[in-house]
């Protein structure tokens, strides 16, 4: 009788576990080298940013605009910071809106919507006996008057958030309730933290 050979059949499962491992090893590669490229992009993007190598930081760049410095001057040139009456500030929210205006202008930014509103509040303080009237109508000036220097603060002026952060405290600080005598402090305190971050701007 003769003999029948048998071949013993080869496996193929240890070829298909191989390729397994290839492909998820290139999958790996693949993916991991598209995560750096992203994450550098988001660093590089927001590096460009902060050190103002795009044109969103103007801190360096001096304006110098006559208006601007027209309210700073006010503001710092104020010998009676004793007293606070109607004249005052009217004068001061017009200058401030005016440089508030002509600095937008200057970077090209518009905040015409927030200086509309705050006109109209300003305006009601006239209407006024301002000796025993509620600051309702300064706290509201001052609110839309800091929204707008913020919106061009972090559109232009991403180093000036600490002066904002002051200015916004400073418009907080004068309780809409209260008499606005009881709290001149806080009301020129308010005109001399925006002429700080506008002189910083110009």
């Amino acid at each position: 009788m003769a003999e029948i050979k048998i071949e013993q059949k080869k496996q193929v499962w240890p070829w298909i576990l191989v390729g397994l491992v290839i492909a998820a090893l290139v999958i790996y590669f693949l993916m991991f080298r598209d995560s750096d490229n992203v994450n550098t992009a988001e660093v590089v993007t927001e590096k460009d940013y902060i050190s103002g190598t795009n044109e969103s930081n103007l801190l360096d760049v001096k304006e110098n605009n006559s208006t601007v410095a027209a309210f700073i001057s006010f503001v710092e040139n104020d010998t009676n910071r004793a007293s606070l009456d109607y004249a005052y500030t009217n004068e001061a929210f017009s200058k401030l809106t005016a440089a508030t205006n002509a600095m937008a202008e200057e970077i090209g930014y518009d905040v015409s919507a927030d200086l509309d509103k705050a006109k109209e509040s300003t305006s009601l303080i006239a209407k006024e006996t301002f000796e025993s009237s509620k600051a309702k109508n300064i706290r509201n000036a001052t609110d839309l008057s800091t929204t707008s220097l913020q919106n061009m603060q972090l559109a232009k002026y991403p180093g000036l958030s600490d002066e904002v952060e002051e200015l916004k405290l400073a418009s907080a600080a004068i309780d809409p309730l209260a008499i606005t005598l009881e709290q001149k402090d806080a009301v020129k305190n308010y005109f001399a933290k925006a002429a700080d971050l506008l002189k910083k701007m110009n």
